[in-house]
């Protein structure tokens, strides 16, 4: 396993997440800055995971 499937998976939950919060913003009648808010925490939270795998 090398850093190149971390990779794949991390863009595949990423995919995933996207989904259920296009799912969840249609529910709730996101605006644009909340959708773009929540979007850049689940970023920063990943580049931390992957930088933490990859040490």
């Amino acid at each position: 396993m090398g850093d190149s499937s971390g990779l794949i998976l991390l863009v595949f939950l990423a995919f995933l997440f996207a989904w259920l919060l296009n799912r969840v913003r249609r529910a709730l009648r996101f605006g644009p800055v909340a959708y773009t808010g929540v979007m850049i925490v689940f970023i920063i939270v990943m580049l931390a995971l992957w930088g933490q795998t990859m040490r």
